[in-house]
C-alpha cells in the first residue's frame, strides 16, 4: 500500500504518505497489528490481499511491518519473522524498564501424601498400576523453586515452544517426560469433545462416583465451575478399603485417579480443585493405560508456560516436578542436589532432593544470561538407558495435544538434546484449530510416519554431550531470538542513577566479582568432606581475594611467569559463570594469608563479693565462693 502511494505522488496523482518514526513512508490511516493478528496472519485492512508465495522469501514490505512490532524494545530480536508476539513478552516489559516479581506456583507435591495407597486398598492400587499413572504417587517434588521456575519461564517462547538461551534453544521433549516421570507417551492422544457445562459435571460425579445430586451440586456451587475440591474427594472416597463393596472400590478408583491427575499432570491455578471432565477418561478403568498421559502433560505444561510469559500473569500452574527436574537434570551444577541412594530402576525425578534456592529472581536471571554451552548436560540419562530405552516417539514432529490445546512439538530445534548437532532449524508451523481434533488425533496414530528422518536429523556430535552447532547457526540465532533477560542497567540491584555515579568498570567487575567468589564456595560447599583443610583454607583465601579485587596477585603466585592478560577481570557476558575454578591451594609461602578480624572479647560483670562471716573458718577465696553460691540457692528453695 505504502509502495502505491509513493508512486501515485512521484506521478503526480496523490500526496505523499506520511512517514514513520524511522522515516520510512507508511499507509495512513494505519494501526499496528497485535500478536494473535500477527500469528493468526490475518489480513489487516491496510494489506494487500494475500497470495501464494514462498514462506522464507517475504516482500520486503512485509517484513517491515513485522519488525516494525519490535520497534523501540531494547534487545529484542533483529528478525521479528519468528518471535512474532514478543512485544507481549515479560521479558519486553523487563528491557522497557518494568520488573514482575516471581511467580507463585501451584504446587500439591504435600496433598499427594494425605491419600496414600496401603495394603488395606491393593485392589485400587492394581489398578492404577495397570494405567501406567502409580509413578506419580512418589516422584512429585513437595518444594518447588519460585526464582529458579520464574527465571527460566521468562525464557519461554510459545511460537517455538522451548526456551531461549545464551546458546540457543532447548526444551522438554517426550523422552524427557518419559526418563523423568515413567509415565506412557505413546497411545491414544486425549480428546474432548467440547468444554463441559456444570449440569453435565453433576451427572457425571453421580454416574461415575456414585454422589447424590444434592452433594454434585452442592460441590460444583461451591467450586463455581465444572469442578470438585481435591479435599472433597479425599474425605468422600479415602476411606474405602478392600473390604467395601465392588461398586464401592471401583468410584473410589475413579476418584483417586481424578485426585492424581488434579494433583500432577494438570494441576490447574485454582490450587484446591480438579476439573469433572477428566472422569470421562476413567469411565472404563482397563481402557486408562492406553492414553498418551505423557504427550497431554507436556502439551498442557507448554500452555501454562506461554500463558504465563504474558506480564500480567502472576501464576504458573502445569506439572512443575516435570519442569524443575528436567532444570536439575540439564543443568546439575546451578541448583541440583543429587540423592546419593538413588537407583536407575525409578524415575529420574527422586533422583534429586528438591530445595528453596535462597537467590532473588534477579540473580537467578543473571546466572542464566552467563549460561555458556559447556554449564549443560545434554544428555544427562546416559545411565538410565538400561533401565529405560529411548522412545523412537520423540523424534515425532507435529502437534501434541490435550483436549482442546494443541501445542506445537519441534524436535528439528533442539537436536543437540538428542546428541545431533544443532541446524538452522524451519520456521515454526503454527498449530492448526482444535475443532480439526480428528485429523490431529489420525495424525498422531500414524506417528510412525511424521518422525524425523535420518537426513533431518543430520550428523551426531563428534563427542558425546559437546552441544555442537553448525558454523552459522549463533549468527542466524543472534538475529531471531532474545538472549539476555536482565538489562546491564538493572544488575545486582543497582539503578540506573546508582551505576552513573559509579566508575565505568565499577558495575560489571563488581557483578563478576561476586559471581567468580559464589561459584568457588559452591564447589567447597557440595566437594564433600573428604577434602584436606589445606584445599578449604586455599578456596576460601582465593574467594576473599576475588571479594577483596586483589585476586590478579594472587593467581600471579600460581605460576611462574607473569600474569597474562585473561586474568584480568572479564565481563559478564565474555566468561562463562560455571566454569570450574582455579584453585590455590596450598597457598604460595611467600603470600601472608589476610588477617583475621578477631572480635573482642564479651565483656563479664563480676558478681559482688560475698560477705565473709566471721565465724566461718579461714578459707581460700575460691572455697568462699562456692560456699556463698550455695548458701544462696538453699535460701531461694
Amino acid at each position: 500500500m505504502a509502495v502505491r502511494q509513493s508512486l501515485a505522488f512521484l506521478s503526480g496523482q496523490g500526496d505523499m504518505p506520511p512517514r514513520t518514526r524511522g522515516g520510512g513512508i507508511s499507509s495512513a490511516p494505519r494501526r499496528r497489528p497485535t500478536g494473535s493478528e500477527l500469528r493468526r496472519r490475518v489480513q489487516l485492512r491496510d494489506v494487500e490481499p494475500a497470495v501464494d508465495r514462498d514462506p522464507v522469501e517475504q516482500p520486503q514490505h512485509d517484513r517491515d511491518e513485522i519488525e516494525e512490532v519490535f520497534e523501540g524494545v531494547p534487545g529484542g530480536p533483529i528478525d521479528g519473522s519468528i518471535l512474532r508476539s514478543f512485544h507481549n513478552h515479560v521479558t519486553a516489559k523487563i528491557w522497557l524498564g518494568e520488573d514482575r516479581a516471581p511467580l507463585k506456583l501451584v504446587n500439591h507435591g504435600a496433598k499427594l501424601q494425605l491419600w496414600e495407597l496401603d495394603t488395606e486398598r491393593s485392589r485400587i492400587y492394581e489398578t492404577v498400576h495397570r494405567s501406567g499413572l502409580a509413578p506419580l504417587t512418589s516422584c512429585s517434588h513437595r518444594v518447588a523453586s519460585r526464582p529458579m521456575l520464574s527465571a527460566f519461564c521468562e525464557r519461554w517462547q510459545p511460537e517455538t515452544t522451548t526456551f531461549h538461551l545464551p546458546f540457543g534453544e532447548m526444551t522438554i521433549t517426550l523422552d524427557d517426560v518419559a526418563s523423568i516421570l515413567h509415565i506412557p507417551v505413546t497411545g491414544s492422544m486425549i480428546s474432548f469433545a467440547q468444554p463441559l457445562r456444570v449440569d453435565d459435571a453433576n451427572a457425571l460425579l453421580v454416574e461415575l462416583l456414585g454422589t447424590t445430586d444434592i452433594e454434585a451440586s452442592r460441590e460444583t456451587e461451591q467450586c463455581r465451575s465444572p469442578s470438585v475440591r481435591l479435599l472433597w474427594l479425599r474425605d468422600h472416597f479415602s476411606a474405602i478399603t478392600d473390604v467395601s463393596s465392588d461398586d464401592d472400590i471401583e468410584f473410589a478408583t475413579r476418584a483417586f485417579l481424578l485426585h492424581l491427575v488434579g494433583c500432577t499432570l494438570f494441576a490447574d491455578k485454582s490450587a484446591t480443585s480438579v476439573a469433572v471432565v477428566y472422569l470421562e477418561l476413567f469411565r472404563d478403568l482397563s481402557m486408562v493405560g492406553s492414553y498418551a498421559w505423557g504427550a497431554a502433560c507436556l502439551a498442557y505444561l507448554y500452555r501454562q508456560l506461554t500463558t504465563a510469559t504474558r506480564f500480567e500473569v502472576r501464576q504458573l500452574g502445569g506439572y512443575l516436578t516435570l519442569l524443575q527436574a528436567w532444570i536439575y537434570e540439564h543443568f546439575p551444577e546451578m541448583f541440583s542436589s543429587p540423592d546419593l541412594s538413588y537407583t536407575e530402576s525409578r524415575p529420574r525425578a527422586l533422583h534429586w532432593r528438591p530445595h528453596m534456592i535462597l537467590d532473588s529472581l534477579q540473580s537467578v536471571r543473571e546466572r542464566l544470561d552467563r549460561l555458556q554451552i559447556s554449564d549443560v548436560c545434554w544428555d544427562p540419562y546416559v545411565d538410565h538407558r538400561a533401565e529405560h530405552p529411548f522412545p523412537d516417539i520423540a523424534w515425532y514432529s507435529g502437534c501434541i495435544k490435550y483436549g482442546l490445546v494443541v501445542e506445537p512439538y519441534h524436535p528439528k530445534r533442539v537436536l543437540r538434546q538428542f546428541g545431533y548437532i544443532q541446524t538452522i532449524p524451519p520456521r515454526p508451523f503454527t498449530p492448526p484449530r482444535p475443532d480439526r481434533s480428528i485429523l490431529l488425533d489420525q495424525h498422531w496414530e500414524r506417528w510412525t510416519d511424521h518422525v524425523l528422518t535420518d537426513q533431518s536429523q543430520g550428523r551426531r556430535c563428534q563427542y558425546s554431550g559437546s552441544g555442537e552447532s553448525v558454523a552459522e547457526y549463533m549468527a542466524w540465532y543472534d538475529r531471531i531470538s532474545h538472549r539476555i533477560v536482565q538489562p546491564p542497567q538493572m544488575r545486582s540491584g543497582f539503578t540506573i542513577d546508582a551505576r552513573s555515579s559509579l566508575p565505568s568498570h565499577a558495575a560489571s567487575t563488581s557483578d563478576t566479582r561476586n559471581a567468580r567468589a559464589l561459584t568457588l564456595l559452591r564447589h567447597v560447599i557440595f566437594g564433600g568432606r573428604e577434602q584436606s583443610l589445606d584445599f578449604f583454607w586455599g578456596a576460601l583465601n582465593q574467594a576473599h581475594s576475588i571479594l577483596a579485587g586483589s585476586d590478579e596477585t594472587s593467581a600471579s603466585h600460581s605460576t611462574p611467569s607473569p600474569a597474562p592478560a585473561s586474568h584480568s577481570t572479564p565481563s559478564p557476558a565474555t566468561r562463562p559463570f560455571f566454569s570450574p575454578p582455579t584453585f590455590v591451594y596450598p597457598p604460595p609461602a611467600s603470600v601472608d594469608p589476610p588477617p583475621l578480624i578477631v572480635p573482642p572479647p564479651p565483656v563479664t560483670v563480676a558478681p559482688p563479693a560475698p560477705v565473709a562471716d566471721p565465724s566461718a573458718p579461714a578459707s581460700d577465696s575460691t572455697q568462699s565462693t562456692i560456699v556463698y553460691v550455695r548458701s544462696k540457692r538453699k535460701k531461694k528453695t
